[in-house]
């Protein structure tokens, strides 16, 4: 069992929705310090919502979310900013300023909370994008790069504060299977070399099985979890029908 020094996010009776719609209710798990954390089910069941609830981006309509043992949503403005700095989002699109090169992306966040000269934030971006396999990119806009670049320019973006917490939205969606793979490969190498805990939103079960340390699997139909654990694991032992079928899908009869 993880002590609590080893916590690093928790949920705590979060209940989610949007106006009277509830999308989930009642979560309650945790996210342990260099945890590779998946946050699975079917489409439709509140996986990109709950990734805004912990990220900081949407309020639960109940419960708290705990990041390092602070109340996310019971703290003031100023002090909920101070602590989601050290968290880093990545969205499913890049969601990237087209209008600026990847540099000047990544520049964007070093200007607003760093007191960092130019020529500091010059080396910090090139290492950012290197760390990312981009090097050289920096005045390339969104446009001239494919799109699994684009991905790994928005994780870029997502480290440039070097948060030890980062979020990501559908890391795979829309690439061809080498690109996913490099992004797990980057995954994997962010959390097992820099210790960042990564929380991932994804349905792709290559990627799932390859990267996932610890998950939870969210239903649509019952507007809760209905299981919680590492991927492997729920494979080996979970009964719930539902849960082995997602894992389970693409199998031969």
């Amino acid at each position: 069992m993880a002590s609590d020094r080893d916590i690093h996010v928790e949920a705590d009776q979060v209940t989610i929705a949007y106006g009277e719609r509830v999308v989930q209710r009642d979560l309650c798990f945790t996210i342990n310090r260099g945890d590779i954390f998946i946050i699975m089910g079917g489409s439709g069941c509140g996986k990109s919502s709950l990734l805004r609830v912990l990220a900081g981006l949407k309020a639960p309509q109940k419960g708290r979310v705990l990041i390092q043992g602070e109340s996310l949503w019971e703290q003031d403005e100023e002090l909920r900013q101070e602590i989601l700095q050290d968290c880093g989002v990545s969205f499913q699109q890049g969601a990237l300023w087209s209008s600026l090169t990847l540099a000047e992306n990544l520049r964007l966040p070093l200007q607003e909370f760093t007191s960092y000269s130019a020529s500091e934030c010059d080396d910090l971006i090139e290492y950012k994008l290197s760390l990312v396999g981009l090097g050289g990119f920096g005045g390339y806009y969104p446009s001239e790069i494919s799109g699994g670049m684009q991905k790994r320019a928005g994780m870029a973006r997502a480290l440039i504060l070097d948060p030890s917490l980062l979020y990501i939205d559908e890391p795979s969606a829309g690439l061809d299977p080498i690109s996913s793979r490099q992004l797990d490969d980057l995954i994997i190498q962010l959390s097992e070399g820099l210790g960042t805990t990564v929380v991932v939103v994804t349905h792709e079960l290559a990627s799932i099985f390859a990267i996932g340390t610890n998950s939870v699997f969210l239903d649509a139909t019952e507007k809760t979890y209905i299981a919680s654990g590492s991927p492997q694991a729920l494979l080996d032992s979970c009964e719930h029908k539902t849960v082995q079928s997602f894992l389970r899908r693409g199998e031969a009869a």
